[in-house]
């Protein structure tokens, strides 16, 4: 990965430079990522991101180019630009893993570090987990659809950009897809790559029975037929069938991307089997989504795969993950912080704080996931989980096994996280997202999962809001005292 430590925000550096100034250079913070709401108006999110935050860290250095572009603006002292020249990440990092099912105001990811550093990192890190989570996200909605029929991802063109459409392939086999059309991806993490043929082939010859004869010659053992340039039953799967027969090559497949994807999987189908090719799958593409997955099969529509482009590359949704301050060391001390908004979703959870996350002994299913104090611990025999917004709604669980989400990323600036691969990272998600109640996996109308807070936290949160009002009431009583304070 090339050295994208200048991919931030300007007011980045002009907030830096006024902590250098105060000489808060060794001021320890820290901050938090979460995110406000489920995607896809779900009832789960899934964390991506990680693993290009780690190499965006390991790569945190200002060059001399850097140094100079900065200068050049005219913004910022020759002190201050000497200390970013020899800037390096020191800090700490916790982060819940990729492939993890995660919910609303969770802490997925933790920043410790001196206030300039945790700052300049903010832009760069928000930006690789929403897009991430987004990608991973949507594409376990989309496989969890297809109830166990392949998904393949077709969204390299559909992506913002190159680079992106590269990560989008890795988080979308990470999510579920089996396989991507990107070549890149396929060399660069070892995902199985696939595809049939465009319609431009199929344009090109003097007939569509000749340009699937010359695809069939070509490839003998992987015959799958594009059969709707011009009409599906009539032609494309006519001429198909007449190819096979002819050259005795293997029909694996054919690919339907446009029409009425009901009415015509149902018919070749039947033709299809009529001809012998009970065996051939039936894949199609055009556009889907999770809904209109659910819809196919609903319908009963014989399909064998989907091919998935748009709604994975480039969903149309944001996951609004945010990065807030939520304690400062001081004097030795550990104090927490809050942001207070009269939107009750933007209010935080003040301090530095932990995930917990309880499983059922006997089913394995996740009962809920509990916010906490660092310092707080969890009892391991019996817990009473505490609704934040409603304290009257409480659930006593007994026989779990309590796991902390959040692992050590980095400590004292170096990585202690060994990444794992894209494999592995697939096969972990799916461990995953098995855990969660059927209820809460639904696309429609899900069940809302358990995030609660433990009782210290949530008396913390209330003490600071009743602070903060108290403190706004007198000083909009005591104006001069308010400026003489400041």
């Amino acid at each position: 990965m090339e050295n994208l430590t200048m991919m931030t925000d300007f007011y980045e550096f002009t907030m830096a430079q006024t902590y250098f100034n105060k000489g808060e250079q060794k001021k320890q913070v820290y901050f938090d990522i979460f995110f406000r709401k489920n995607i896809f108006n779900g009832g789960y999110s899934i964390s991506g991101g990680l693993d290009n935050i780690i190499e965006y860290i390991n790569n945190f250095r200002f060059s001399d180019e850097d140094i100079e572009y900065l200068r050049s603006l005219g913004n910022f002292s020759e002190e201050f630009l000497r200390y970013l020249r020899d800037l390096r990440f020191t800090g700490d990092i916790y982060a819940i893993p990729d492939g993890t099912p995660v919910f609303p105001n969770e802490p997925v990811i933790t920043v410790k570090a001196n206030v300039i550093e945790a700052q300049l990192l903010e832009t760069a890190l928000l930006a690789y987990f929403n897009h991430g989570t987004l990608v991973t996200t949507a594409s376990k909605r989309i496989t969890n659809a297809a109830k166990g029929r392949p998904v393949s991802e077709f969204g390299p063109r559909r992506a913002p950009g190159a680079p992106s459409a590269i990560e989008v392939s890795k988080y979308a086999y990470i999510g579920g897809c089996v396989g991507t059309s990107n070549v890149m991806s396929g060399k660069k993490y070892g995902i199985p790559v696939m595809g049939t043929m465009a319609h431009s082939m199929i344009c090109d010859d003097d007939s569509e029975y000749d340009a699937f004869l010359n695809y069939a010659e070509s490839n003998p053992d992987n015959c799958v037929f594009l059969v709707d340039t011009f009409d599906t039953l009539r032609s494309g799967i006519p001429n198909a069938i007449r190819v096979i027969k002819k050259t005795g090559y293997k029909f694996k497949g054919i690919r339907i991307d446009s029409g009425n994807l009901v009415s015509l999987s149902k018919k070749a189908r039947i033709m299809l089997d009529e001809a012998g090719f009970a065996d051939t799958k039936i894949c199609v593409s055009n556009g889907l989504d999770e809904r209109k997955v659910m819809d196919l099969l609903s319908q009963g529509a014989p399909i064998d795969s989907f091919g998935i482009g748009d709604n994975i590359a480039s969903p149309k949704e944001l996951v609004g993950g945010v990065y807030k301050l939520v304690a400062i060391e001081k004097n030795g001390e550990l104090i927490p912080k809050i942001k207070v908004s009269e939107d009750t979703i933007k209010t935080i959870n003040p301090g530095y704080k932990k995930v917990y996350r309880f499983y059922d002994k006997t089913t394995g299913y996740a009962l809920g996931d509990v916010i906490a104090l660092a310092e707080e611990k969890i009892p391991k025999d019996k817990y009473t989980l505490i609704s934040p917004t409603d304290e009257w709604k409480m659930t006593t669980i007994t026989n779990y096994e309590v796991r902390e989400l959040q692992v050590p990323i980095f400590k004292d600036g170096k990585q202690v996280y060994n990444v794992p691969t894209v494999r592995v990272s697939r096969d972990y998600c799916f461990k995953e997202f098995e855990t969660l109640y059927p209820e809460i996996k639904r696309s429609e109308n899900p069940h809302g999962y358990y995030v609660d807070l433990t009782k210290k936290l949530l008396n913390l949160k209330k003490e600071l809001i009743l602070s903060i009002r108290e403190q706004i009431d007198e000083d909009s009583k005591n104006p001069e005292l308010s400026l003489r304070r400041k």
